[in-house]
């Protein structure tokens, strides 16, 4: 004879005890107490971010000719690719003088790319650039030129990086050039 197959029964509960159980002492019999419902006429509080005075009527003030442009590593090594000389692109796109500005962080990041991208070193080792010292501590570029845009607005931020384009368009007042169709754009 073979085994008896059991029936399952599909979705059963623990019975639960009801409150007038006369197993439960009275204390336990108290109902729970019920969150206090916050009144809607109230006036809600909540932190807003201060933006800065610059930004008056939403304009950066601080960005103008000539115009300060933070280069990232992969903007440098898109340009290549694109056949783009940097200086030049950026006053074609801008109508202006452009000083191009790199981070140690960033010109740490390219020289741990090693031999392959020697020519994104060569020219952010232009003397056209700017170099800008970092003080803290690690050499993770994309926080690093966060930090500075949010501290400074004065800042075009050269970017290619979806990430850090994402990071930078919620701090107001910061342009963000990229590559398109062979160009600069912002």
């Amino acid at each position: 004879m073979g085994k008896q197959k059991k029936a399952r029964k599909y979705a059963t509960m623990k019975r639960m005890l009801s409150l007038r159980d006369q197993r439960l002492k009275e204390k336990d019999r108290l109902k729970p107490k019920k969150k206090e419902k916050k009144d809607p006429s109230a006036l809600k509080e909540r932190e807003v971010p201060q933006h800065p005075s610059c930004l008056f009527f939403q304009y950066n003030t601080q960005l103008g000719p000539p115009y300060h442009i933070l280069v990232d590593t992969n903007f440098i090594n898109f340009s290549i690719k694109a056949k783009l000389d940097l200086v030049q692109s950026m006053m074609d796109c801008l109508y202006a003088k452009c000083i191009p500005c790199i981070t140690d962080c960033v010109m740490a990041e390219i020289e741990k790319l090693g031999q392959k991208y020697r020519m994104a070193l060569r020219i952010a080792k232009d003397p056209r650039f700017e170099r800008l010292p970092c003080t803290h501590k690690g050499t993770y570029a994309d926080d690093c030129l966060v930090q500075r845009v949010t501290q400074h607005k004065c800042y075009i931020v050269a970017t290619v990086d979806r990430d850090l384009k994402r990071r930078i368009r919620k701090i107001p007042g910061v342009p963000i050039m990229y590559i398109s169709n062979h160009r600069y754009n912002i």
